[in-house]
């Protein structure tokens, strides 16, 4: 079995580790959003919704909680959209153009540029549930050992097809688009319809129909609903809405994930083959 794609991963993580800023902001934006936005947005929630009754016998979550897992969904969403950049400077660079003239097949390619996308989006996703449990988060609660381990590989599984799937299409972009200012407005415009139709930070209860059909099918609505399948548990009640996630639910979660994952990867196979060296 061939194993070039560990050289791309290898050079992609040490410009993560190399370049500070980069870093720096990467591991402090999931913190920010917990600490400025997280917090103010639960405790107006709770405000405005604390006179609405809960379901009796039924476990309370907080907001807090519940946008948590949102919060998981959006930074993993805007890191991975904006990871295929990185093919973009290497093909503004030629860098691009050495790397395909290399023996390297351009699966390979792709695939280890992804699979450091996972791994920046694995730690984004760890600092985010521990500064989260810091807060008052109640991800995990009355778990055993077990069941947490077992939550959290089902939390990274979930992450891990999700970001694969975005840095395919933001790949498959960067090597049609000729100019950086191009694929910026067009990940720009393509994040806020996936990220306002969704369930990231609110319930989907009152969309409009329309708008809550989309919503069932959209990655970051799959991805949120999993989150909270295993963080807060199968039934639950936020701001007077019951939540029951069945076997099924989430079945159709990683299902969704992964049909949507490799529609990218053939996406981005057939961009890649395409481009002359």
């Amino acid at each position: 079995m061939n194993f070039e794609f560990r050289a791309i991963y290898w050079r992609e993580m040490v410009k993560f580790f190399r370049f500070k800023s980069v870093l720096f902001t990467s591991l402090v934006q999931p913190i920010m959003w917990l600490a400025f936005f997280g917090l103010a947005m639960s405790d107006s929630f709770d405000q405005l919704t604390s006179l609405i009754p809960n379901v009796s016998g039924v476990p309370v979550v907080n907001y807090f909680s519940y946008m948590g897992a949102g919060i998981i969904a959006m930074d993993v969403l805007f890191s991975s959209l904006f990871g295929g950049t990185t093919l973009m400077f290497d093909k503004k660079f030629s860098l691009l153009r050495e790397t395909l003239a290399s023996p390297v097949p351009r699966f390979h390619i792709i695939l280890g540029i992804g699979l450091s996308a996972v791994t920046k989006a694995f730690i984004q996703t760890f600092i985010i549930i521990g500064f989260g449990k810091l807060l008052g988060m109640d991800f995990f609660n009355g778990y055993t050992l077990t069941q947490t381990l077992f939550s959290i590989v089902g939390i990274m599984l979930l992450v891990a097809t999700f970001t694969l799937g975005f840095l395919f299409l933001s790949g498959s972009i960067a090597i049609t688009i000729e100019n950086p200012e191009g694929m910026q407005s067009i990940l720009t415009l393509l994040s806020m319809p996936i990220f306002f139709i969704s369930s990231a930070l609110y319930p989907i209860n009152s969309f409009p129909s329309i708008l809550r059909f989309l919503s069932m099918f959209n990655p970051l609505t799959l991805l949120a609903n999993g989150i909270r399948y295993f963080a807060l548990g199968t039934d639950f009640s936020v701001m007077g809405i019951h939540y029951i996630y069945t076997t099924a639910d989430i079945g159709f979660c990683f299902l969704g994930l992964t049909i949507f994952a490799l529609a990218m990867l053939s996406t981005a196979l057939w961009r890649f083959n395409k481009v002359d060296i």
